[in-house]
């Protein structure tokens, strides 16, 4: 009963999960694949950190896939491609889409539970992000920005003020996958950690629980 009283207060279900937002329209992603052309060591090689990016538009496959390298589900019960501690999944994914093929601009929050996305506010804010993060151009140049979010009560739920060093490690886990995802498909990417959470929050209309830990702009690979 105790037990009972103190998940309730923490505002958590069962398993430790805080409340989900109220969802907006969803949009189907394309299925993800799960064999690609490049190896993991391949990708690890070619890995770096890319802030310029050659003009075009992500096609919805290109996010689905990006999207579903971060917190996309790979078994019936829920496990997903990157680790938790103890499977409580406190990452939020989010898109701030300004160019991609057959979806409007806006900002939207990744889903697993049916691969889709859930619109949060229309219009293209990658300006605002980049004004957010100290005017770094990368973010308003990149057709896409992906946004790692998290509740930290999540995890601290079961895990105490250890939970917080869990939580920024899922952080990691989820960018290298995005990292090398991206790699994979002709993409670059940065981690950006530099910017005003109070801005970023208010662009991305996240709760009151959620905090933002990394902006990664992704757009295509500059020719050499």
């Amino acid at each position: 009963k105790l037990m009972a009283f103190i998940i309730l207060f923490a505002g958590c279900d069962a398993a430790g999960r805080a409340p989900q937002k109220p969802e907006g329209v969803s949009i189907a992603l394309p299925p993800s694949e799960h064999e690609g052309e490049m190896s993991v060591e391949q990708a690890l090689l070619e890995r770096r950190s890319v802030r310029e990016y050659a003009p075009g538009p992500l096609t919805m496959s290109e996010i689905s896939q990006l999207l579903w390298s971060a917190q996309g589900i790979t078994h019936p019960n829920g496990l997903r491609t990157a680790p938790s501690a103890g499977g409580l999944y406190p990452l939020e994914i989010y898109l701030a889409a300004g160019e991609v093929v057959d979806l409007e601009a806006g900002i939207y929050r990744y889903k697993p539970q049916g691969h889709e996305l859930l619109s949060v506010r229309e219009g293209d804010h990658r300006r605002e992000l980049s004004r957010a993060a100290l005017g770094q151009s990368a973010l308003l140049e990149a057709p896409a920005v992906i946004v790692i979010a998290g509740v930290y009560e999540r995890t601290t739920v079961k895990y105490g003020e250890r939970g917080v060093q869990y939580v920024h490690i899922e952080v990691g886990c989820a960018a290298e996958n995005i990292h090398l995802q991206a790699v994979s498909l002709g993409l670059g990417t940065v981690f950006i950690g530099a910017f005003h959470d109070d801005g970023v929050k208010e662009v991305l209309r996240l709760g009151a629980d959620e905090q933002p830990f990394a902006l990664m702009p992704v757009g295509r690979m500059q020719t050499p």
